[in-house]
């Protein structure tokens, strides 16, 4: 009979991963984000709905920690080159997570040119090793 201690289960969640840790989940070397829609170089209107994809791996909310799977944070305006990848991706105005597991948004963005891409993050909010990071992509809302 297999005896099964509090304290080591304890422990092991202890040394687990943790975000506060560095540890990023490793993804899959063929897993793509990409933006279905809009397509680069459109103008719009408000609302704008974007539509997100992903290739090769899931779709799991915030706090699931499952293998190959992440959710969405759509950058908007965001350099990813400027993000510490080691941590948990903060939740601002131009990082906008997606800990649902949504696929898509509709939102108002003001007049003017934006860029927007997409960074899957784990069960807390950390990019995976590599990144799964989409295309940029441009638009213009009117």
């Amino acid at each position: 009979m297999k005896r099964f201690s509090i304290g080591a289960a304890t422990a092991l969640l202890l040394a687990g991963p943790s975000f506060a840790d560095g540890h990023r989940s490793p993804a899959p070397e063929n897993a793509r984000a990409y933006i279905v829609s809009p397509a680069d170089g459109a103008t719009v209107s408000n609302p704008v709905t974007i539509v997100f994809g992903l290739d090769g791996m899931g779709i799991a909310p915030a706090n699931v920690e499952m293998d190959n799977t992440g959710h969405h944070h759509l950058l908007i305006n965001t350099d990813p080159n400027e993000l510490d990848l080691d941590t948990s991706l903060p939740a601002t105005e131009q990082i906008v997570h997606f800990g649902g597991g949504q696929t898509q948004v509709t939102k108002d963005l003001p007049p003017g040119t934006h860029s927007l891409q997409l960074l899957l993050g784990d069960w807390s909010h950390v990019p995976h090793d590599p990144p799964v990071l989409s295309e940029a992509i441009t638009i213009t809302v009117n």
